[in-house]
């Protein structure tokens, strides 16, 4: 039986990623239930949940993180791909390159 947080993080990551593909959708919400997200609210915990997965699931970020690259120069890289699969997706919210303006 799922706990009520788990219940939560369902109705977040439909409200937040309405379009998301469903082998997508159970790592994200993994993700965003695990025990280093259990503090925060889970609308939080989903939205970074789903930005890890994109970055290092949809986008070049972790072979840029190889090539040398630190992780602002990475993610500056692969910024307008992750946009695209949230607007895919059908996201609510996107990633913007000002730190701490995501929309």
């Amino acid at each position: 039986m799922p706990t009520e947080r788990q219940k939560s993080i369902a109705r977040q990551l439909t409200l937040l990623i309405p379009r998301v593909p469903f082998i997508d959708a159970e790592a994200i919400r993994d993700a965003a239930g695990s025990r280093h997200m259990k503090d925060l609210p889970t609308a939080s915990a989903l939205w970074l949940a789903t930005l890890a997965h994109v970055r290092h699931q949809h986008t070049e970020y972790d072979t840029l993180r190889d090539d040398g690259y630190d992780r602002d120069e990475a993610l500056f890289f692969v910024l307008d791909e992750v946009n695209a699969v949230l607007d895919r997706w059908g996201a609510t919210r996107r990633l913007s390159s000002e730190p701490g303006n995501d929309e």
